[in-house]
């Protein structure tokens, strides 16, 4: 990889890396969503430092070139990340869903007890 490439790239992760924590200092992520995120900066970073680890572990993996599997990688987290994000969504859809469930009982009960006191 060509050394002005090489520092591009290296620029561009540490965007990344200021995108996310300032994501983070302004409570837009709570850490705990931001872990995947996160590794997936520090792939990057590492792959970018050492562009000839990109080509051990392709051929490695049997991968002819080198971009391919750094298109795999990238499918790979993407599809991490997505699943993650997919069962922290259904849970909020669980939570919303008591939510909703408690909130229709307590009114019942509000309204027969006002029932009660009008009789």
């Amino acid at each position: 990889m060509p050394l002005s490439l090489q520092i591009f790239s290296l620029c561009i992760v540490l965007l990344y890396f200021i995108i996310i924590f300032v994501l983070l200092k302004k409570k837009r992520f709570e850490l705990r969503y931001s872990l995947l995120w996160l590794l997936a900066g520090v792939v990057m970073l590492v792959l970018v430092i050492f562009p000839n680890l990109l080509i051990k572990a392709t051929s490695l993996l049997g991968i002819e070139v080198a971009s391919n599997g750094l298109f795999a990688a990238c499918i790979f987290f993407i599809v991490v990340i997505l699943i993650s994000l997919t069962t922290v969504i259904s849970g909020f859809a669980n939570k919303i869903k008591g939510l909703t469930q408690q909130i229709a009982l307590l009114e019942e009960r509000i309204r027969s007890l006002e029932d009660d006191n009008i009789e």
